[in-house]
């Protein structure tokens, strides 16, 4: 994978995707953001959450010219929901460049979106009906529309709005440039990109089916801050004899190394910004097993080949289904068996159910690990260690000091002190960690059903049985589903 800053990407934009804990492209990212930057029309088929919004987002914030306060980016997505969560996404990624982006959708008061539009946002990420009223109205401007995207074509096809698609298309200048991204390519959305888009490039990403007989997979809903604690507790519990632990940036990479040497563990960070030398050494104490625990970022893991890893945790859940096959993969090589556990914040849990349905696999809920938990884990290795000295045999030189012992104290004292002596005290140092902003990703097409049933009383004065628009006034019904 390539990280961002070989995309030729602009010093503040990259800043403020390092804060949102983001350092590599997802494979939609890396094919379509030089197209973007190139002014290129764009076909692109990938599923949700493969990290689109900012495939499309960067190239368009990147050609923004702040001091017009023009709206010069266009996204049209199917769902008010959708809408919403791109905007808030554009809003992160253009942060340091100024730039200002507003949704609008159907179920605001017009007059209020008005208003706000007066104000001169420089990006608009729009339902289509509501869109269509505010053309039709003339209260937007889109004269100076550099950039137009078309979100999940094939759901604003399924739901009836390809004719307000192409009347959009239609409107908007014909100079500029014009990305479409879609699961699935029926004719309908072919028939646009032929005939509305100019000498598109296809990008196409194909999600990977992840094979698990060898991994067992299991997440831990944890908050931000309960997280490291968790993961040392959990150390503890399994005892792996070599664990490979993931951060999303560097420097998470070098506080959570810092943060387990200071609770007593062996471990090692690897990141981008070490010398290939410094990295060499780190792989080989790994592999030699001189440290049980190597904490990576995608970056610096790809093309490990350790063939021995037990555990893999995701300290911070990857952005893309990808990427977590990818880090899970580490482990349960060559025949052996493997353990994979995700840390995942309770805003992030729909990010994990996307990562189930496109990888087709079921990760299982386990407990929060306490520090009890992890004292009896410790507490069984010493155990292990103690019957495996009985078994031995080799015991004769130590007899006659045991009998005097049990002259004096009983039996179970002696073997309770023993295994005390044995456990391992893990330091309990207080470690504190920058954090890092949860994923957000959008619903699934199904949950974005239910939404819509719950939320949108014009439904079915929208449309009919089969999803088309009711009735024979055009003009009359793209206004009632756009309010």
């Amino acid at each position: 994978m390539t990280t961002f800053q070989e995309l030729n990407i602009s010093a503040p934009i990259l800043k403020a995707l390092s804060n949102m804990g983001f350092e590599e492209a997802t494979p939609i990212q890396e094919q379509t953001i030089p197209l973007g930057l190139k002014g290129e029309d764009v076909i692109g088929q990938a599923q949700t959450g493969t990290g689109k919004t900012a495939a499309f987002g960067i190239p368009m914030i990147e050609q923004i010219e702040k001091k017009q306060r023009k709206i010069q980016g266009l996204v049209v997505a199917p769902t008010r929901e959708l809408a919403i969560q791109v905007s808030e996404e554009i809003h992160r990624i253009g942060k340091f460049k100024g730039i200002r982006s507003l949704p609008i959708y159907g179920g605001q008061q017009m007059q209020r979106q008005i208003r706000s539009l007066k104000e001169g946002p420089h990006i608009v990420v729009a339902t289509p009906g509501r869109l269509l009223d505010h053309m039709r109205r003339k209260t937007i401007n889109i004269s100076d529309v550099k950039t137009i995207v078309l979100d999940e074509a094939d759901e604003m096809l399924n739901m009836g709005f390809i004719d307000d698609i192409r009347e959009i298309l239609k409107m908007i200048p014909h100079e500029r440039q014009t990305l479409l991204f879609s699961a699935t390519m029926p004719k309908e959305i072919r028939q646009i990109a032929s005939t509305m888009m100019r000498e598109p490039k296809e990008v196409k990403v194909k999600s990977k089916q992840l094979s698990v007989e060898n991994i067992e997979q299991r997440f831990i809903e944890v908050h931000e801050k309960q997280k490291f604690d968790a993961l040392t507790n959990l150390l503890d519990i399994h005892v792996p004899e070599l664990a490979i632990i993931f951060g999303r940036t560097k420097k998470r990479v070098d506080e959570l190394t810092d943060g387990l040497q200071a609770r007593g563990f062996r471990a090692e960070g690897i990141h981008g910004d070490l010398t290939q030398g410094k990295r060499m050494s780190v792989l080989n104490k790994f592999k030699n097993g001189r440290i049980e625990i190597l904490v990576a970022t995608d970056v610096a893991a790809r093309g490990l080949d350790i063939s021995n890893v037990t555990h893999v945790y995701n300290f911070d859940i990857p952005q893309d289904p990808e990427s977590y096959v990818h880090r899970i993969g580490r482990t349960g090589r060559a025949g052996k068996t493997g353990v994979a556990i995700s840390f995942i914040t309770p805003r992030e849990m729909p990010h994990l159910k996307l990562i189930e349905k496109v990888t087709n696999a079921k990760v299982k809920r386990m407990d929060m690990p306490t520090l009890a938990d992890a004292k009896r884990g410790q507490q069984k290795i010493a155990l292990k260690k103690l019957t495996r000295a009985i078994e031995s045999q080799d015991l004769d030189d130590y007899r006659e000091e045991a009998a005097a012992l049990l002259e004096e104290y009983d039996s179970v004292t002696i073997v309770a002190a023993t295994l005390k002596m044995m456990t391992k005290e893990r330091r309990q140092t207080p470690v504190t960690l920058s954090s890092v902003q949860p994923l957000s990703v959008k619903r699934s097409k199904d949950n974005r059903k239910n939404f819509r049933g719950k939320n949108d009383s014009n439904k079915k004065r929208q449309f009919g049985r089969k999803g088309k628009p009711a009735g024979r006034n055009r003009k009359f019904n793209n206004k009632r589903a756009s309010k």
